[in-house]
């Protein structure tokens, strides 16, 4: 089932919103991808950014479980919104 990338760019941006908030998590992201805050602040709008973001939450299963009880979003909405923006085709490599 695929999502609108309208739906996919309103989750990504919960997501920087969400991250944001989080004044323990926000460092490790910027340390992990070297983003500044400023280009945090610039990337809210950006559905590349947005993906990145998702990448980072999906990295950690209480992450996703946190950020999806925050949202009131059901547990395989990021992956899915991931899915929808920029970057997050499937890779078919054969």
């Amino acid at each position: 089932m695929t999502m609108s990338r309208e739906t996919a760019e309103t989750i990504g941006l919960q997501a920087v919103a969400w991250l944001a908030a989080h004044d323990e998590l926000l460092p490790v992201f910027l340390g992990s991808t070297g983003a500044s805050e400023a280009d945090f602040r610039e990337g809210l709008q950006d559905p590349d950014f947005q993906g990145s973001v998702l990448d980072f939450i999906l990295m950690d299963d209480a992450w996703v479980q946190q950020f999806c009880a925050a949202q009131e979003l059901a547990p395989d909405m990021p992956m899915r919104a991931r899915a929808s923006l920029p970057g997050g085709e499937a890779v078919h490599w054969t």
